[in-house]
């Protein structure tokens, strides 16, 4: 028998009040990771959004002031995230009934995402609004392509070492913002080089399908990790 914390235990017990104890911080460590996850989407979002929005309002681009549009939806995604891991573990109720509300709000957030840029897409086409070539678009999509990628995936498997859900849910919105990046890059690089201006709403509405499609499965299934 050993004294441990003012209480005998034998080795037995100690081992496994170790192994708990262990597992208690490793379990606080990756809610800590996901709240500066959520924090970065946050500031890298709004720092973008602002950025895109008043290019593309100077260059007159719907595609990049859509896109900044876009990141102020993700920035709010990112926040309920934060909200979500703030003060995780508190209690187990507590938790469950936050990862339920936030997967619901995640997955509204999926709708109004997707609602816009199938409404940008197809407004662009049935107005003929050619997004403007812009050099500063294209940079802002070529700093999203090598970003989003890495937090997605930092995103992602935090959120399956921790169990939830609902961050796994919003990487894949992370992932979406990629492809997005990709649509304005493609959308402004063909306009610009062969006037293909058709390019970026027509990879919009993919995108939106793409995202009702998620939003669907976060709703109903309540989690969208593969």
């Amino acid at each position: 028998m050993k004294l441990f914390d003012g209480v005998k235990m034998n080795d037995s017990s100690v081992n496994k009040y170790n192994e708990l104890q262990n597992t208690n911080k490793h379990k606080v460590r990756l809610n800590k990771k996901a709240l500066y996850l959520s924090y970065f989407t946050v500031l890298y979002n709004i720092l973008e959004g602002l950025v895109s929005v008043f290019a593309g309002i100077t260059a007159g681009s719907s595609a990049l002031l859509g896109f900044g549009l876009d990141s102020f939806v993700e920035s709010f995604s990112g926040g309920i995230m934060a909200w979500r891991f703030f003060r995780a573990g508190n209690s187990e109720k507590e938790d469950d009934e936050k990862e339920a509300l936030a997967i619901r709000l995640v997955a509204i957030s999926f709708f109004i995402f997707g609602i816009y840029v199938l409404y940008e897409s197809v407004k662009k086409i049935y107005f003929l609004q050619i997004p403007q070539p812009t050099l500063v678009g294209i940079i802002i999509a070529i700093v999203s392509i090598i970003v989003m990628p890495v937090l997605y995936y930092l995103k992602r498997e935090t959120g399956k070492s921790v169990g939830s859900m609902s961050l796994v849910a919003d990487s894949r919105q992370t992932l979406t913002c990629v492809f997005l990046s990709f649509a304005l890059l493609v959308g402004l690089g063909l306009n610009y080089l062969f006037g293909y201006w058709w390019a970026d709403p027509g990879i919009g509405i993919v995108i939106a399908g793409f995202l009702f499609k998620e939003g669907r499965e976060a709703w109903i299934n309540k989690e969208t990790c593969c």
